[in-house]
């Protein structure tokens, strides 16, 4: 007997879903007939029935795709209408990604996740946390004459982005951090001074802002990471260099979430290290 309650509660909510799917449609029974290529007293079945039986799976499945919504929120089986296409299309989505210190994305993403704990692997260095000077040096090449304008408009977006009530847990490959003390690699040719002056800029930011900053080091040698952002619980977001790949789906956050705990669990220098570690690299400055 609980069985056949069981059947009728879903064949209930079957009728239901339908009716309202063909309501936001605008689709009336005749319609939905010819789409799904079947006689109207199927459709008017479907719907009136007041027995356990459901649809043959072939008329549940044409019935969703002609109403643009997925079988199993017809059947009961999930309380998201949307198509498989649709979710998938929602769960995912690829963008550019300018070079600019705080694109509108990337803003719009940051204050979409306020509150939340933001888990962060900069491709680089965070721009976040750089000075005036490094970011002058940095972004010139690609910005030129209008450098300076586009500093200042950024700038108070990486200062509420700095003063927002988020959390940041940001990790950085160990090698990075030692070649912009030394100038080498991507840092060749940056001023002796500016160097310097953003060490101590980094340094005060991470004992002043700590715990709600936290910086780690991990050595590239043990462990990679491809340049990630976690917003929270909302989204992940890959950035391939000229693109962004944002993730909304929960199995991919929790992932990329996890990946981000390895990196803190085998850094070679945590929260609390790293003013210290800072410190000893100013004999790399030369």
């Amino acid at each position: 007997m609980s069985d056949m309650i069981d059947k009728r509660d879903r064949s209930d909510r079957f009728r239901r879903r339908l009716e309202r799917a063909m309501q936001t449609a605008g689709m009336n029974q005749s319609a939905l007939a010819r789409q799904i290529g079947a006689d109207r007293s199927t459709i008017s079945q479907a719907l009136t029935g007041d027995g356990a039986r459901l649809p043959g799976a072939h008329v549940v499945g044409a019935c969703a795709q002609a109403l643009g919504v997925s079988s199993d929120w017809l059947l009961g089986l999930s309380d998201r209408p949307e198509s498989a296409a649709a979710l998938t299309a929602a769960a995912l989505t690829l963008t550019h990604a300018p070079r600019a210190l705080v694109d509108e994305r990337i803003f719009g993403w940051h204050k979409e996740a306020a509150g939340y704990k933001i888990r962060h692997v900069p491709a680089g260095l965070p721009d976040m946390l750089k000075t005036q000077e490094m970011l002058e040096w940095e972004y010139r090449p690609h910005l030129g004459r209008t450098t300076a304008q586009a500093i200042n408009a950024s700038r108070d977006r990486l200062d509420w982005m700095r003063a927002a009530r988020s959390d940041y847990e940001i990790a950085m490959p160990l090698d990075e951090v030692h070649s912009f003390a030394a100038g080498t690699g991507y840092y060749e040719g940056l001023p002796t001074e500016t160097r310097k002056g953003q060490l101590d800029h980094f340094q005060d930011l991470a004992t002043q802002l700590y715990p709600r900053l936290r910086l780690y080091l991990f050595d590239a040698r043990q462990l990679y990471s491809a340049p990630i952002t976690v917003f929270g619980p909302l989204l992940a977001v890959l950035y391939t260099g000229g693109h962004y790949m944002a993730f909304r789906d929960r199995e991919r956050i929790e992932t990329l979430s996890l990946h981000f705990d390895e990196l803190v669990r085998q850094a070679a220098f945590t929260a609390r290290d790293v003013p210290d570690h800072l410190d000893s690299l100013r004999a790399l400055i030369t």
